[in-house]
């Protein structure tokens, strides 16, 4: 009786480590249908902090502005990520690579606004000028780490994928 248990668990366990993940254009759409919502937050949390900003008649009110959109932008990247870490790994080549390689960029993307938000947070708002100075050099630090963890596609060449990039609708 053992013999064949033993046998069938192994059987199991073989189908299952054979198992991939999801195809290339199922895989293309989940990405897509994470990120497309995560953008647009994105962008409607900067242009609605952007006008707050400029209407605001104190420091501190730029402060809380600007606290609250870098709050939500980290939020939002960590929705995100987590929603294509459950996207799973592509059933292409590479496709650990791939898939952690766009975990990554949102988790990098996320530290960066945890970071500035920190910063922001941090500053004091006594003196007007000095303020908009360090949030301006906080910005810029932003910038460039959000540029500096972009996804390096470089490596990804899955022609599989592009296409199904090219032909899921959610991609568009």
């Amino acid at each position: 009786m053992r013999g064949p248990l033993v046998v069938a668990v192994a059987v199991l366990a073989l189908v299952a480590g054979c198992a991939g993940g999801p195809p290339p254009r199922a895989w293309a759409a989940e990405v897509c249908s994470v990120l497309n919502p995560w953008r647009a937050e994105i962008n409607m949390l900067t242009e609605q902090a952007q006008r707050q900003t400029q209407e605001s008649t104190t420091p501190e009110q730029a402060k809380e502005n600007l606290v609250r959109m870098l709050q939500g932008a980290r939020d939002a990247s960590e929705r995100a990520r987590g929603g294509l870490a459950k996207a799973g790994v592509p059933e292409v080549d590479g496709g650990d690579k791939i898939a952690e390689g766009f975990t990554s960029s949102l988790s990098k993307m996320r530290d960066a606004y945890g970071r500035a938000h920190d910063s922001v947070k941090a500053l004091p708002t006594g003196e007007a000028s000095t303020f908009y100075d360090q949030v301006r050099a906080a910005m810029a630090t932003l910038q460039q780490e959000y540029a500096a963890s972009a996804l390096d596609t470089s490596d990804l060449n899955s022609t599989e994928l592009q296409a199904a990039f090219a032909e899921a609708p959610e991609c568009h």
